[in-house]
């Protein structure tokens, strides 16, 4: 079983678990809206340490966001393996086509 797969079973173990023992079941007793800022939050700090700070905090700003990322996708019921069957369909296909695609 790989990391995100893992990661993905924790976090569906501990949505439901007291808020007060764990930081997932924290954030989904108060709502997709603060699930949804935290994750936009955690970007725009892996992009502040792409342009200013370590590699190191870049690592770890980019596993914040996919951790966030991930107890949203649990909040939404999408499973990863829907987010990597949509990254395997576009496998293969221009970024541009692709774009030009969804704006069809």
């Amino acid at each position: 079983m790989d990391t995100l797969t893992r990661l993905e079973h924790t976090i569906a173990e501990r949505r439901t678990a007291d808020p007060a023992s764990s930081y997932v079941a924290q954030l989904s007793s108060r709502g997709t809206p603060v699930m949804a800022r935290k994750l936009g939050e955690e970007a725009v700090e892996a992009c502040v340490a792409a342009l200013s700070g370590s590699r190191e905090e870049l690592v770890g700003e980019a596993a914040d966001v996919l951790f966030h990322l991930m107890v949203l996708l649990a909040d939404k019921d999408i499973a990863l393996a829907d987010v990597m069957t949509e990254l395997d369909r576009r496998e293969g296909v221009s970024g541009l086509d692709e774009k030009a695609s969804r704006s069809a």
